[in-house]
């Protein structure tokens, strides 16, 4: 499997490669908007203020609340990532 996505690679101009890229970093970046946004609903905050004003202890560091926060923070700082992974690339245009 290695040996033939090598050859394909291989086989592929640096626009094509930069076109893959793009691709799944917009992809990626939607994703992340989308849960952001989704949370930034249900809690009426966005994460800024939703850790401001602490609603994990507000609400009695439930599962739902604390697990809804490690993913809204990986989301925030998948944007984050993406974002300038996807400026360096377009960049280099």
């Amino acid at each position: 499997m290695k040996a033939i996505l090598k050859k394909q690679i291989e086989g592929m101009t640096e626009k094509e490669l930069k076109d893959i890229l793009r691709r799944d970093y917009l992809r990626r970046l939607t994703r992340y908007r989308m849960t952001d946004d989704f949370y930034k609903r249900k809690y009426g905050v966005d994460f800024k203020n939703f850790e401001k004003t602490n609603v994990v202890k507000r609400q009695n560091y439930t599962f739902e609340v604390e697990s809804d926060a490690q993913e809204w923070e990986l989301a925030i700082d998948g944007m984050k990532t993406v974002e300038k992974k996807l400026k360096e690339l377009l960049g280099g245009r």
